[in-house]
């Protein structure tokens, strides 16, 4: 059975220890362990500079074809890279696009977001936002409120929710809407509570992540082959998802030639 990690980074981060943050590390690790691809933000996009830290990104998928892809960072603080954003989503090896409103500081559903989730509707493009309960920033009410305001967008809630007691609010929600899902990302995400949210949510709207290299994939990747899971709802969580969603974005480069500022 062949993985597809749907939530990873690359580099490091002030506030955790990260002991293997390069993209050699991480796809050498994937190989063994049967991950096929995993989709990054770089940290340094994350954190400090979005422009920066996405040509980073490019330039580890663009090292490491179909293996890595991108997750390309948008700061609701800088909207005059919406331009830039626009050229890059079509890029061979970019995901979507990656939401942080914890480290923004900015809701998720607030405006400074707008611009970049009508973008990504127009490119046909998935967004990956971190979800985190009882945060004023990205509560799973205000990623619900996202998917309900942007229906044409593919919406993938990080963490389904980060903390225990939100778990079953955030799969109610996504069962409640069409195009918004959970991902399996974190330390308190057990393989009994990913039981359970496959159970509330339905294994369609799940799809495993492992947030290497804050974590280890191989952590990740255990609690889903070991969950009490049927094999098809395996398979659903551990890549089926994955696949349907990002569809031609997994492989085939779609315009062949450009580089990350449009040109050919």
């Amino acid at each position: 059975m062949s993985a597809i990690d749907i939530h990873g980074h690359l580099g490091t981060w002030s506030d955790f220890f990260v002991p293997e943050p390069s993209a050699a590390w991480l796809v050498a690790t994937n190989r063994r362990i049967g991950i096929t691809a995993v989709g990054v933000s770089h940290l340094v996009a994350v954190g400090h500079d979005t422009a920066v830290g996405n040509r980073m990104a490019l330039a580890a998928a663009a090292a490491y074809p179909e293996k890595i892809g991108v997750w390309l960072v948008a700061n609701p603080h800088r909207g005059s890279e919406v331009e830039t954003l626009d050229r890059q989503l079509d890029l061979p090896g970019v995901w979507g696009l990656k939401l942080h409103p914890d480290v923004h500081e900015h809701p998720v559903d607030g405006p400074g977001y707008e611009p970049f989730l009508r973008l990504a509707a127009e490119h046909r493009a998935p967004v990956l936002t971190h979800g985190q309960t009882r945060s004023p920033w990205s509560d799973p009410e205000a990623v619900a409120s996202v998917a309900g305001s942007h229906p044409g967008v593919d919406l993938l809630m990080g963490h389904a929710g980060l903390w225990p007691d939100g778990f079953r609010r955030a799969a109610t929600l996504a069962r409640a809407h069409d195009r918004l899902y959970l991902e399996t990302c974190g330390s308190r995400l057990t393989d009994a509570w990913l039981e359970r949210l496959v159970s509330w949510a339905g294994p369609e709207k799940v799809l495993f992540g492992s947030d290497a290299c804050f974590l280890d994939p191989r952590v990740g990747l255990g609690k889903v082959l070991h969950a009490r899971l049927g094999q098809e709802e395996k398979e659903l969580v551990l890549g089926g998802n994955a696949r349907r969603i990002l569809g031609g974005r997994l492989s085939a480069p779609r315009h062949a030639g450009h580089d990350d500022e449009g040109g050919r």
